[in-house]
């Protein structure tokens, strides 16, 4: 069994909005080495998915730096073009320059300095959600590696969960590397951050969905469990799992069966095993 499985979900949708533009190629400020370094409280994103996915959305780009190939490249030129004409400062760089404003990251020739992202309002993210006729809202029980948010994020978004909510406390946020993880699926996905989670997990029972839990304390597996309806799938931290109060709120623990030695599962693992079964019954 795992320690670090546990499940509900909460969605939230971003908008996308595409940008078009012709062919002029935008003209470009070189970045000296006097230029601020990012870090991630300035948001950061880089890589050509995230990027492109932050070009293609609704959150506000302040600052741009790619390389000269990357500049002419037939996906990323208009939209490029595009945030040069709505304010955004275009930096042509070379890769040297782009790994030290990175520290060393994968940034594929593309980096961005976006706006904050946004949190929805939990009463929202619910309204959103509850458009669809069988929602599904993943709740975070404490999760502090922002490599595992960002791969939570992302496979929500690939399989059409409607929210994700996260704690303000003991729990990242999104950060530019969580940014970074989710490949773009961030801007396509409804976060909301509350103050108290198990109050917002009260909030989701009042609105009609069903919570689970995934944890090892429990002989009820996964795989036999009935997913219909709204579900709140709740997943624990990296190391303890679900906390105690959050696992006594549960209206259902689920366990995953496992056959091996290894005893436990990494938390965004745990959780996209948790949520291909929740959409494997509807299909």
């Amino acid at each position: 069994m795992f320690d670090s499985f546990l499940g509900i979900i909460a969605l939230v949708k971003p908008k996308i909005s595409a940008h078009h533009g012709k062919k002029n190629k935008p003209t470009s400020a070189s970045v000296s080495d006097s230029t601020p370094q990012p870090t991630e409280e300035i948001d950061l994103t880089y890589g050509r998915h995230a990027v492109l996915a932050a070009l293609k959305g609704d959150r506000q780009i302040n600052r741009i730096w790619l390389t000269d190939k990357l500049l002419a490249h037939g996906q990323f030129y208009p939209l490029v073009k595009a945030a040069k004409a709505n304010g955004t400062i275009i930096d042509e760089v070379s890769p040297l320059r782009l790994s030290q404003l990175t520290q060393g990251g994968n940034h594929q020739g593309i980096a961005a300095q976006v706006a904050p992202y946004e949190y929805w309002d939990l009463a929202e993210l619910i309204n959103q959600a509850k458009q669809t006729s069988e929602p599904v809202v993943v709740i975070a029980d404490g999760i502090e590696d922002p490599h595992n948010l960002g791969a939570i994020i992302r496979t929500a978004e690939a399989l059409g969960v409607q929210g994700v909510v996260i704690p303000q406390r003991r729990a990242v946020g999104v950060t530019s590397t969580v940014m970074k993880v989710a490949a773009g699926a961030l801007e396509n996905m409804a976060i909301a951050r509350v103050i108290n989670l198990n109050q917002a997990i009260a909030t989701l029972k009042e609105a009609g969905f069903w919570i689970y839990g995934t944890t090892a304390n429990t002989d009820q597996l996964l795989h036999k469990t009935n997913f219909s309806g709204a579900v709140g799938l709740v997943i624990g931290s990296e190391g303890s799992g679900l906390s105690q109060l959050t696992e006594k709120n549960c209206d259902q623990l689920v366990a995953i069966s496992l056959l091996g030695k290894t005893p436990s599962l990494n938390a965004s693992v745990a959780a996209a095993i948790a949520l291909y079964e929740v959409f494997r019954q509807r299909q």
